[in-house]
């Protein structure tokens, strides 16, 4: 696709019609392209029709038919299969087509192996909160990849949140910090509302206030600006119910169990990665 081609004019093959598939093809559908542009392959028959009923988009045909006349394709597939779809996809990609995976695990190498010489290719490293239009997506160029095309890579990802370039040798981290990370807030949540029940609160209003604290703290601490700590602090009155709290969150190790978990998430970041490109 040439650069100074209308980045909303291109036709935008998605391969893959699960969860991050058809965040995907919101996402594009809400940053400007038409249902027309949009073609979405999906193995499901019964997922393939449900998106296509809801959407408008094309759907039924087979990855290299619908990567044959993209502009753009999106790879989202499960990251054991993505060296299947790329043979499929490698003999009749047009020159300049962008390819663009966000597929967790697989180094850029792994795509430009398989994929004709000089095909732009950019890895997306996103997680689920994209669905909802508050996710958090890092993406990394390949070799042949060029400003144009990382943003066509923003564009796309526009209204699924914020998006940030970095290097690939900082995907692992990423994928341990914002990739895994929806879960360590979940694990929070789950754990203050059931601090709540053993309170005395019922369980849905518990619930409802851990889910509420956490999604305004998260606000505050983006709108702020402030580092954490600062905002961690106008909250501890001395000798108050918060610095009593804090003081036994860290007696239990609950700072070093979350260093922890993300180094462990991104050691197996890098141990798949090896284990699918190898």
């Amino acid at each position: 696709m040439s650069e100074q081609q209308d980045h909303a004019g291109a036709q935008v093959a998605v391969l893959g019609g699960g969860v991050m598939g058809e965040t995907l093809l919101a996402a594009l559908l809400a940053s400007g392209w038409s249902s027309h542009q949009v073609e979405v392959t999906e193995q499901s028959v019964a997922r393939s029709d449900d998106l296509a009923g809801r959407y408008a988009v094309r759907t039924g045909a087979r990855n290299a038919t619908a990567a044959a006349r993209a502009d753009v394709v999106l790879i989202a597939v499960k990251p054991q299969v993505v060296g299947s779809v790329l043979d499929e996809i490698a003999p009749v990609l047009r020159g300049g087509t962008v390819v663009v995976s966000v597929a967790a695990g697989l180094p850029l190498s792994f795509y430009e192996r398989r994929l004709p010489t000089g095909t732009p290719v950019v890895r997306v490293m996103p997680n689920t909160p994209a669905v909802v239009g508050k996710g958090a997506s890092a993406i990394a160029p390949g070799s042949a990849a060029s400003e144009g095309h990382l943003v066509l890579v923003e564009k796309i990802l526009s209204t699924t949140g914020l998006v940030f370039r970095v290097a690939e040798k900082d995907l692992d981290a990423v994928t341990a910090i914002s990739g895994s990370g929806p879960a360590y807030a979940f694990y929070l949540i789950d754990a203050m509302a059931e601090a709540g029940v053993l309170l005395g609160l019922p369980r849905d209003l518990a619930t409802r206030l851990a889910v509420a604290t956490v999604e305004g703290s998260a606000a505050l601490a983006a709108q702020s600006g402030d580092h954490p700590v600062v905002l961690r602090e106008r909250v501890s009155s001395p000798g108050g119910t918060t610095v009593a709290a804090v003081r036994e969150l860290d007696a239990h190790g609950v700072r070093a169990g979350i260093v922890a978990a993300a180094q462990a998430a991104a050691d197996r970041s890098r141990e798949l990665g090896s284990q699918y490109a190898g």
